[in-house]
C-alpha cells in the first residue's frame, strides 16, 4: 500500500459511493414502476448486498519482523498476530438482460495479495445477455483458473495450499459465458495478463474454463492460461501455458476435492534462459461431518518449480540455484453453529526439499515449517430484492 494511504477511509468512500448509486437506482427504477402500474409485467431482475468478514489468529515457526507477512502470505498472514482477514461488501444485480457484480474488500488478504493500484476492488464486471444461454462480460474478475477458491469461507481449508498460491488470485478482461445445458458451462477469456488488473505489454492473454457436473454430487473441471506478460523491450518470448485440472465429490459425510496444475513457459531456465521451464502441483483434500455440525478434514499438497518462474531463485546449502520444491499436509476441525458462520482450527506443516533451508526460527535455518491458526467467519444478507418492470 502506497505512503500516506488511509484504507479504512478509502473503503468507507468506496462503499459510501456504490451505496449511493445503489439508492438512486432503485429509488428511480421504483418511480419508473409506479407511473407504469397496471400495464403487464414483462421482465423482473433480481438485486442484493450481502457481506462478509473473517477474523484469525496465526502461528508460524518462521521469524518475521513484527507486523510484516510471513512466507506464502494470503490467508492469515501475520505471525503471532490477531488480524481481519477480510472485509467484503457485495453488490449483485441479474436482471433479463444485463448483469453486474462488484465487491469492495479490505483485510490481510487484500494487503498481502492483491493489486496495489487497485487494493480494494475484489471484482467488478458487467455483463448483456447475447442470447439465450450466452453472456459477454466485461471487467475485474476472481481468477477463473484454478483447484481451490481464495477465500476460507470457499474452501474446506482455511490457509490455500501452496500450488493455489501461485496460482493467480485476479484478472481484468472481457469473458463470454456459455451454459449450453444445466451440467456444462464454458467460459472463454480475453485478459491483460496472468494475475494482473494493469496490462504491462501490448499483448494480451487467453483463457478458458469448463466444468461439467457428472450429478448431484459430483463434478470436473479443467481451465487454462496462455500469454506472454514479459515487458514489450524483452525480445525473447516468455509465453506461458498453464493447465488444471480439478474434481469434487460431495456426498452424504464425505467431501473430497482435487486438483492439479502443470506449467510451461518458454526462456524461462533458472541456470538458461533459453530453456523451457515446467512447473507442476497438485491438491487432494477430504472432509468428514462429524455430529453436532463438526468437520474434520485433512490436506495434502506438492509444489515442484524447479526452474524458480513462478516462485523464488534461491542458493541451496549445496550453493546450487534453484526453485521452490516443498509438499506439505495440513489437519483441521471445523465448527459451523450456523450455515452462515464458522470456526476452524487447523495445523499445517511444510516441508521443503532437502538443503533448501528458507525458514528460520529461533536464529537457526531449516527447511520446515509448523503453522497453526484459528479462523472465524460469518457471511450475511444486508438486502434482497425483486425489480418487475411494467
Amino acid at each position: 500500500m502506497f505512503a500516506g494511504q488511509q484504507p479504512s477511509r478509502k473503503l468507507n468512500k468506496y462503499i459510501n459511493i456504490t451505496l449511493y448509486l445503489f439508492v438512486v437506482f432503485f429509488s428511480l427504477s421504483g418511480i419508473a414502476q409506479t407511473a407504469n402500474t397496471g400495464a403487464a409485467i414483462d421482465t423482473f431482475a433480481t438485486y442484493s448486498i450481502s457481506a462478509y468478514t473473517d477474523v484469525y489468529y496465526a502461528g508460524y515457526t518462521d521469524n518475521t519482523p513484527h507486523g510484516s507477512f510471513v512466507k506464502f502470505p494470503t490467508v492469515s498472514p501475520r505471525n503471532n498476530s490477531v488480524g481481519l482477514n477480510d472485509l467484503q461488501v457485495s453488490f449483485r444485480y441479474d436482471g433479463e438482460k444485463i448483469r453486474g457484480v462488484a465487491t469492495l474488500q479490505y483485510g490481510d488478504i487484500a494487503q498481502s495479495s492483491w493489486s496495489k493500484t487497485y487494493n480494494n476492488i475484489q471484482e467488478a464486471h458487467a455483463g448483456v445477455r447475447l442470447s439465450k444461454t450466452l453472456w459477454l462480460d466485461g471487467g475485474f474478475f476472481k481468477s477463473h483458473f484454478g483447484t481451490e477458491n481464495l477465500l476460507p469461507v470457499d474452501n474446506i481449508a482455511s490457509a490455500l495450499a501452496t500450488p493455489t498460491y501461485y496460482e493467480c488470485y485476479y484478472e481484468a478482461g472481457l469473458r463470454l459465458n456459455y451454459d449450453p445445458t444445466t451440467q456444462l458451462e464454458i467460459n472463454l477469456f480475453l485478459l491483460n495478463g496472468y494475475n494482473m488488473f494493469e496490462d504491462n505489454n501490448n499483448r494480451k492473454s487467453f483463457g478458458m474454463g469448463i466444468t461439467y457436473s457428472i450429478n448431484d454430487h459430483a463434478g470436473v473441471g479443467y481451465t487454462n492460461y496462455i500469454g506472454n506478460d514479459a515487458p514489450d523491450s524483452v525480445t525473447l518470448s516468455h509465453r506461458r501455458v498453464a493447465q488444471n485440472v480439478f474434481f469434487n465429490y460431495h456426498k452424504g459425510k464425505i467431501c473430497v476435492q482435487a486438483g492439479g496444475d502443470l506449467y510451461i513457459q518458454q526462456h524461462a531456465g533458472v541456470t538458461d534462459s533459453n530453456k523451457t521451464a515446467i512447473a507442476f502441483a497438485g491438491l487432494l483434500t477430504i472432509a468428514y461431518k462429524l455430529p453436532h455440525q463438526m468437520q474434520v478434514y485433512a490436506r495434502g499438497e506438492v509444489f515442484n518449480d524447479a526452474d524458480a518462474f513462478l516462485s523464488t531463485a534461491i542458493t541451496d546449502t549445496k550453493q546450487q540455484l534453484t526453485g521452490y520444491k516443498l509438499y506439505g499436509v495440513t489437519a483441521g476441525i471445523a465448527y459451523k453453529p450456523v450455515p452462515n458462520a464458522y470456526v476452524r482450527l487447523e495445523g499445517r506443516r511444510l516441508q521443503m526439499a532437502q538443503n533448501q533451508d528458507i525458514f528460520e526460527y529461533n536464529g537457526q535455518y531449516r527447511d520446515y515449517r509448523y503453522e497453526v491458526m484459528v479462523t472465524a467467519g460469518i457471511s450475511f444478507s444486508l438486502l434482497k430484492g425483486v425489480e418487475t418492470r411494467y
